[in-house]
């Protein structure tokens, strides 16, 4: 019964849960069709109505499976992984015929994937340097060597051929503890850290609650990865007698560079960035304490308040050591006018 039949025009497929079965709906049925999807796509499927549990059509993608249990899936069209070029406005700080910086705004995925397989920055840069990419791996596309979350800010360099790729990849592997590479950041976080420079070296892993997350590790879990951020705090806003303050702005160099960490290592710390939904929604009421209009400003901001202002690097093919620098984007400036009233 496991094997996809056709009704109609609409391709489905029906899965019979065994005596082990167990888990989230979405889960196991990820689990059963042998990585053909995603399990973020898998869960959106459910939601959309394309799931039926025992002829009933469930939307739960947390539903528990039970042993027996006849799942039904639409099938949706393939999904054309390979990216288009897209007519999508850049900031270009720099380029030439082996690579481009760029300042990327918040809101805007780097790479295609499940979700977003358009609208992202590979699909304005296959556009925008067009016949300029020699190809990286025999295919003409931009090559990441770096990436910043969706609703991070900051500077970006992007190889065009495979040589630059390789040179640049290589740098960031070693987090330029050999060479050239610095990657600096501005953060507003909440409170004020007790030392005012330090240096936070805490292990990240997979949350065990949900995947799309990192939290802290001991060094013996098993996929904890070393992350060390050094940071130091640059202003202080609405400060009290006893030298505590509502909010700083911290400038974070990162030492290694792993999904969230800048955002994981604040909040550990105790001082989880604004506007964070994932790592500082606990500290969202502390706005109240703001003057009215600071407070309105803070609670309108609905990202992170992370910007990376400051990349350098040696270049591939000359050796030069290239810096550039990107302000702090209008919404960030907005919530630091704010902060400063």
């Amino acid at each position: 019964m496991n094997e996809p039949f056709n009704e109609g025009a609409t391709p489905r497929k029906v899965l019979c849960a065994g005596e082990d079965a167990e888990g989230r709906l979405d889960a196991w049925i990820t689990a059963e069709m042998g990585g053909d999807f995603s399990r973020s796509r898998m869960k959106a499927l459910i939601e959309q109505g394309a799931v039926t549990l025992n002829g009933t059509p469930c939307t739960e993608p947390k539903k528990k499976i039970a042993a027996g249990d006849v799942v039904e899936l639409v099938l949706p069209e393939p999904e054309d992984p390979e990216p288009k070029g897209e007519n999508i406005p850049i900031e270009v700080l720099y380029e030439d015929d082996d690579l481009i910086v760029v300042v990327k705004p918040a809101g805007l995925v780097v790479h295609p994937a499940a979700g977003n397989w358009t609208g992202t920055l590979v699909n304005a840069l296959i556009h925008h340097c067009g016949d300029s990419l020699s190809g990286i791996g025999g295919v003409k596309r931009p090559g990441i060597v770096h990436r910043l979350d969706k609703e991070t800010s900051g500077v970006m360099v992007v190889a065009k051929n495979d040589v630059a790729h390789r040179h640049l990849a290589a740098q960031f592997a070693d987090h330029g503890r050999t060479g050239e590479l610095e990657r600096a950041y501005m953060a507003l976080v909440w409170g004020r850290p007790r030392q005012l420079r330090g240096t936070i070296d805490a292990p990240l892993g997979r949350s065990s609650t949900d995947r799309t997350k990192r939290t802290v590790k001991r060094e013996e879990a098993g996929d904890a990865r070393e992350a060390v951020t050094h940071y130091e705090v640059v202003e202080r806003f609405h400060e009290t007698p006893d030298a505590n303050c509502l909010a700083s702005l911290v400038e974070c160099r990162l030492e290694t560079g792993r999904t969230h960490q800048i955002r994981v290592h604040m909040a550990h710390i105790g001082h989880p960035l604004l506007g964070d939904p994932d790592y500082g929604a606990a500290f969202k009421t502390k706005a109240n304490l703001l003057p009215d209009d600071a407070r309105k400003v803070v609670n309108r901001f609905r990202r992170q308040a992370l910007h990376a202002y400051l990349l350098a690097f040696e270049h591939p093919r000359s050796g030069e050591v290239m810096e550039f620098e990107a302000p702090v984007p209008d919404d960030m400036e907005e919530l630091l006018a704010a902060l400063r009233a």
